[in-house]
């Protein structure tokens, strides 16, 4: 297996044992994007001489025995919404085109100080508003598994890069499944942690009681060596938890023989649901049963409101967040406007795309003067009812067991010109946001055209450590440990 196709853990113990070095998978990294990333598009830039630097910089302090942890000389890729200091922070979009972030996010810092190789831009739908990175300005990303289909959204690229085994890891963020969506159609782990747990600090806003930081990787191991090195309170950001435990990566062996009590929504299991998804994930239910879990049907009673309440919340808050784009202060800017407004209305409508622009109106909709009441409110209220539920569920059970996705990836196109159909992408993945649980896919199945299918786990509030041992149970169970696409890019052009 070539370097850049391990996963971290392994990776790390080649360092260890001084048979390889960091220069040696950066390079097998940055070679691989630059071979097949014309096919897939995960990546909007890529500075390989910077990624150089650092990784001669880390084999130095190996060779000083100043390794700074398990990280220490991997190659990670990030979505381009984190601030890296010097390198673009476009989010895909045309309003931010040529912006260089003058500081490093919180997540990032701690990255660094963790040894990680941190290179490159990954593509995303614009703002991370989509759920199949089509909307992003500069270019659509594949799926590697199927170079028609899409990657999922709003981290597409990140899911993407990891599949198509361009880097070792990826960041993403997840606001209402922008994790785990991409994370199941694109055969990876994807991890959204606990509202709180890492920074928001440097994360551009889309919906701020929503957005998260988080993993994609090629196993459950790596995603908790990303939480130890990023999970910590930060001043700068008011929501960051305090006093957090990790450690997760111990933690979580530390549960590898219990026996769970593993709830199955039956509202996760309804009419929309394509069979052979629904087959894998109950096939993975009654592997755990094989191991002596119990497993017991819960409810979530207002699941069903999960789309609409998070498409009101959501826009609102996209609404009063980029709201600061006005082409005065920063961000693209008209060259034709005569005066102030006509400045402003020009730079935003050109700077901005279709969903964004959808999404920016429909926020101001439900917050105007008349409809506050009938729909923001009310859908707060929505969302008290949507984590009560999941509270009662958790009195009885572990976690939460049940599809990533009603589909398998759609087909480029398919859905662009239906938003309410792309929207019920994320069906079953909003919840969670809306509650601030810890949630995540892991690879479960490969359907009868090839695709990737996803299982999600959702864990009480601080669970983390649990989930990721409910994830490895599967995992170890099972062949989809650093499960990578087919290798059908070949080579530039190719397919």
């Amino acid at each position: 297996m070539e370097l850049n196709s391990k996963t971290a853990v392994e990776l790390a113990k080649l360092l260890d044992s001084g048979k390889v070095s960091s220069e040696d998978i950066t390079r097998a990294c940055l070679d691989r994007v630059e071979s097949v990333d014309p096919q897939v598009h995960a990546f909007l830039s890529v500075d390989r001489e910077d990624a150089l630097s650092q990784a001669r910089a880390s084999d130095a302090r190996r060779t000083e025995g100043k390794s700074r942890g398990p990280l220490e000389g991997i190659p990670l890729a990030l979505k381009d919404i984190v601030a890296v200091q010097g390198q673009p922070l476009t989010c895909a979009s045309r309003m931010l085109e040529n912006f260089v972030s003058p500081y490093d996010a919180t997540a990032v810092e701690r990255l660094k100080n963790a040894g990680a190789i941190l290179f490159g831009r990954l593509n995303m739908d614009e703002f991370a508003m989509g759920s199949s990175t089509e909307n992003s300005a500069f270019n659509r990303t594949s799926n590697p598994w199927d170079l028609d289909r899409v990657p999922g959204g709003s981290s597409g690229g990140s899911a993407a890069a990891v599949a198509a085994s361009e880097t070792i890891l990826s960041l993403g963020s997840d606001t209402g499944g922008s994790i785990r969506q991409p994370a199941a159609f694109c055969g990876t782990v994807g991890l959204k942690p606990t509202y709180g747990r890492i920074s928001r600090y440097g994360l551009v806003a889309f919906a701020s009681s929503l957005d998260q930081i988080g993993p994609f990787t090629r196993c459950v191991e790596d995603a908790a060596l990303f939480l130890d090195a990023t999970c910590a309170h930060d001043e700068k950001d008011s929501t960051s938890l305090p006093d957090q435990e990790t450690d997760f990566l111990k933690k979580m062996g530390e549960h590898a023989d219990r026996k769970w009590k593993i709830g199955v929504p039956k509202e996760f299991f309804a009419e929309g649901i394509d069979p052979e998804v629904r087959s894998s994930v109950e096939s993975a239910i009654r592997y755990y049963e094989e191991q002596g879990c119990t497993v017991e049907e819960v409810s979530l009673p207002h699941s069903s409101y999960a789309v609409p309440v998070y498409y009101i919340l959501a826009t609102a808050e996209a609404s009063s967040n980029l709201a600061r784009y006005d082409g005065i202060r920063y961000g693209h800017r008209a060259e034709s406007a005569d005066n102030g407004i006509d400045l402003y209305y020009q730079s935003r409508g050109e700077g901005f795309g279709e969903e964004v622009k959808r999404r920016i109106m429909l926020g101001t909709y439900v917050l105007s003067s008349g409809y506050y009441d009938a729909y923001y409110l009310r859908a707060q209220k929505v969302r008290t009812l949507i984590r009560s539920d999941f509270d009662e569920a958790f009195a009885k059970v572990d976690c939460l067991i049940g599809p990533a996705t009603p589909t398998v990836a759609f087909r480029a196109g398919e859905k662009t010109d239906d938003p309410l159909s792309m929207y019920l992408s994320d069906v079953y993945t909003i919840s969670a946001n809306l509650a601030g649980l810890p949630a995540m896919s892991i690879p479960c199945g490969i359907s009868s055209e090839g695709c990737p299918i996803g299982m999600q786990i959702i864990s009480p509030v601080l669970k983390e450590a649990e989930m990721l041992a409910v994830a490895k149970q599967f995992e170890d169970g099972h062949d989809f440990k650093g499960l990578t696409a087919p290798d059908r890019l070949q080579g530039e052009g190719a397919v």
